[in-house]
């Protein structure tokens, strides 16, 4: 991985240790770090999981939307990667992966002459559950002059997107084969933590309906990270989709798939303010943090003040509530934090501070930043 090289100036900051105060004179506060041990341990950890339950591993990369990050995720066996909007598999494409998924529906000309852009380019496969979708994906062949792979997203009860009948999903595969210049690769779910026997019900019910119809799902993908310790009991998956656990959050923590331990990356803040007693600001508010709890008290834990809530948002403001808390900060205090939702904190910053244990190694870009179309 390349990243930028590093000085470590005198200290002059207070801070809970050397290393937070030369991340804050070099990049500033609030600063999204991640300790690359972590990193790689909770890669090898995601792909030890798929490899003894005899999936294929193919990671979200919403989470942390950078090439360098995925293709460490490949080098440790993942077979491809998934991918939510098409910006973001142009940036991964860019970036050398050549097995990407698509795990939403690609409407409009202007995105299927991209998405047929990179269907020449690299192994697409994409997703969809609506006849209106399916129609224009031909475009996208034609235009990249090969065939499509095409899953049908199918909903076991988290309702999002996704058909909610194994008839809908036949007819929709049907509907995938018989279109020019598309296959019918398979479905794509994404079981509610509790709902994996109503999805086994629903796939045994879908797959016979295939067989009816002379088709095959080549291709049965699940997906989660809150999902890992479900991973491998649908007969018949072929493959899983995790992004948060790449990270891991507060969410992840209440779900009990991940420990403090496993949470490697961390917000780092200055307390700006202590104008009263039993509250403070640090300089981190919605613009860094951001405002999905997640059904967490507060929007994030203080590694340094656990007791501490972050109670409130303004655009640069995060309210502290101290009155719990027997410890307090002072003004010019750093702080780290580990958010609720890390995926929405990614997407917040332009670059990720990387650090090996308490020694700062450099930066590395958020290279698919902001690509929402």
């Amino acid at each position: 991985m390349s990243v930028t090289a590093t000085t470590s100036p005198a200290l002059d900051q207070k801070s809970a240790t050397p290393l937070a105060a030369e991340i804050a004179r070099i990049y500033g506060t609030p600063a999204v770090v991640i300790d690359l041990d972590k990193v790689e341990a909770n890669i090898a950890r995601l792909q030890a999981t798929c490899d003894a339950a005899g999936l294929a591993n193919r990671p979200h990369i919403k989470t942390h939307k950078s090439p360098e990050l995925a293709r460490l995720q490949i080098e440790a066996g993942a077979r491809g990667i998934t991918c939510q909007k098409l910006g973001e598999a142009e940036v991964m494409a860019d970036g050398g992966i050549d097995d990407i998924m698509i795990s939403y529906n690609i409407l409009g000309e202007e995105k299927l002459g991209r998405l047929g852009a990179l269907q020449r380019r690299v192994r697409m496969i994409v997703a969809a559950d609506n006849p209106v979708t399916i129609s224009g994906l031909p475009r996208a062949a034609e235009i990249a002059g090969r065939d499509l792979e095409v899953v049908v997203e199918c909903d076991t009860g988290r309702k999002r997107a996704g058909v909610e009948t194994p008839n809908e999903a036949v007819e929709l595969a049907r509907m995938i084969a018989a279109s020019p210049g598309l296959t019918f690769a398979g479905f794509l779910m994404y079981p509610p933590e509790d709902g994996w026997e109503r999805t086994q019900i629903f796939l045994d019910t879908a797959k016979a309906g295939l067989r009816d119809a002379g088709l095959e799902a080549g291709i049965v993908s699940t997906g989660g990270s809150p999902n890992l310790p479900h991973i491998g009991k649908l007969k018949g998956s072929t493959e899983h989709r995790s992004g948060t656990s790449i990270f891991n959050d507060r969410m992840q923590m209440a779900a009990g798939v991940a420990s403090l331990d496993d949470c490697a990356l961390t917000v780092y803040a200055t307390v700006v303010s202590r104008a009263g007693a039993d509250r403070g600001i640090l300089d981190s508010g919605s613009k860094t943090l951001t405002t999905d709890k997640g059904n967490l008290d507060g929007h994030g834990l203080i590694l340094e003040y656990p007791s501490a809530r972050i109670a409130q948002f303004a655009e640069e403001h995060g309210f502290l509530d101290l009155s719990a808390s027997n410890e307090r900060p002072v003004v010019g205090e750093i702080v780290r934090v580990v958010p609720n939702h890390v995926c929405v904190v990614v997407n917040m910053v332009d670059r990720l501070v990387t650090v090996r244990g308490d020694r700062l190694i450099g930066e590395l870009p958020v290279a698919a930043r902001g690509k929402l179309t």
